[in-house]
């Protein structure tokens, strides 16, 4: 059987740090604070940050996803 590319335990690693990234992001957002490495995301608006964080968690999902189910046995 091949291997798909994306059941990759990297892959999983990468949708967690986006998921916890965006998630404690936005929260920290909420309280008037921000992460250093990613105050650029604020510099397009506080709208447009917001979309970009909710983004990241849905990106973070999708990827865990993506990585664990095998589509080869549906």
């Amino acid at each position: 059987m091949l291997k798909s590319i994306y059941q990759n335990p990297w892959w999983t690693l990468a949708g967690f740090v986006s998921l916890i990234l965006g998630f404690l992001s936005l929260v920290l957002s909420l309280i008037g604070m921000r992460f250093m490495f990613l105050s650029w995301i604020d510099v397009f608006g506080p709208l447009a940050g917001f979309i970009i964080k909710l983004f990241m968690i849905f990106f973070g999902i999708a990827l865990i996803v993506m990585s664990r189910v095998n589509f080869e046995e549906e």
